[in-house]
């Protein structure tokens, strides 16, 4: 029987999505942002998109009689752990939604025995992480921290992120990478001429955007097409070329496609669609009419790539076959079909 999922913080659904590709049952999602219901419910069930802002006081009773679950998903809030922050202040109150996850695991009846906590890598860094392993392993979980490149699973993407490996029966099994070939940023783009794009240079053009588009075109063969990256410090110039994974997708509307009509260069932003392929989403996903374009981007950053959260899935799920184990008497859920 498959396996039940309960997502936290669940965002869009991308950890669900992936886990359900993984023949996973969804049970139901939970996320404070009403967009973030919005999407979820349009992709996996209005029935099963709860609108709640987690505290630390909340417990499984506020969802009901969902029945057991054998695995929870949750992607506690990152804004304040991750370097995109800058110097702006950290708020500490936000980086301890992370104990919202194993606590809710504690009163859940009967305990899940998976769970998988998602983050940015900077979490690692943070004052409070080994307290997180102290009450995981407090709650009888053995744990497997993994840092995974997205573009490692066939994801057009390069997306580095923690996972923390929950199992109460025994010590989760390392991940493996599943691509056979990296695909790249020009795998995502939309068939020439479905968008409109705009000459690059322009009495209107930021000068740093145009000092970006120079760069490039002095770095590169003539009048090959490039992606003029925004908001980055890393001094990569400000630009990529499409023949390596995307760069990090974030909540910022960031990516700029430069092509050329004759000698003329133009220029587009990404758009929803192809930046839903650089997550790694299939064509059944959808956001359309989820808030504006700054929502669905939005939406889009903050989440979790489906195909490696279905690696994960599999590798966790599946250790239990290969050690010859089963999960019928292993599982809350499963046990109780």
């Amino acid at each position: 029987m498959p396996i039940r999922v309960l997502d936290l913080f669940c965002g869009g659904g991308g950890s669900s999505w992936g886990a359900q590709t993984a023949a996973a049952e969804i049970v139901c999602g939970v996320d404070a942002w009403d967009r973030a219901i919005e999407a979820y419910g349009q992709n996996f069930g209005h029935h099963k998109a709860r609108h709640l802002t987690m505290t630390p006081d909340t417990g499984p009773e506020v969802l009901g009689n969902i029945g057991p679950i054998d695995l929870v998903l949750a992607s506690p809030e990152c804004t304040h752990h991750t370097c995109a922050r800058g110097s702006r202040p950290r708020d500490e109150d936000s980086k301890r939604t992370a104990y919202y996850v194993t606590r809710f695991a504690r009163d859940l009846n009967p305990r899940p025995r998976w769970l998988i906590i998602e983050n940015v890598v900077h979490m690692r860094g943070w004052d409070g992480y080994d307290l997180l392993f102290e009450e995981l392993h407090g709650l009888g979980y053995r744990t497997r921290e993994v840092v995974l490149d997205a573009s490692d699973f066939g994801v057009p993407q390069a997306r580095r992120r923690v996972f923390i490996l929950c199992d109460l029966e025994q010590v989760p099994p390392d991940v493996v990478t599943r691509a056979r070939r990296v695909r790249t940023a020009a795998s995502i783009l939309a068939k020439p001429g479905k968008y409109m794009s705009r000459p690059l240079f322009s009495d209107r053009r930021a000068p740093a955007t145009l000092e970006r588009a120079k760069r490039a075109m002095d770095a590169l063969p003539a009048r090959e097409p490039f992606l003029i990256v925004y908001y980055g410090s890393d001094g990569s110039g400000g630009w990529q070329p499409l023949d390596r994974p995307l760069r990090t997708i974030t909540t910022l509307d960031r990516f700029g496609l430069v092509t050329w009509e004759g000698r003329t260069p133009m220029l587009r932003m990404l758009q929803v669609d192809e930046l839903s392929r650089a997550m790694g989403f299939d064509r059944a996903y959808s956001l359309d009419g989820v808030g504006q374009r700054r929502d669905r981007i939005k939406l889009l950053g903050n989440g979790v790539c489906p195909p490696v959260m279905r690696a994960i899935v599999e590798s966790l799920t599946g250790a239990g076959h290969a050690a010859g184990i089963d999960l019928r008497q292993h599982s809350p859920a499963l046990a109780a079909e």
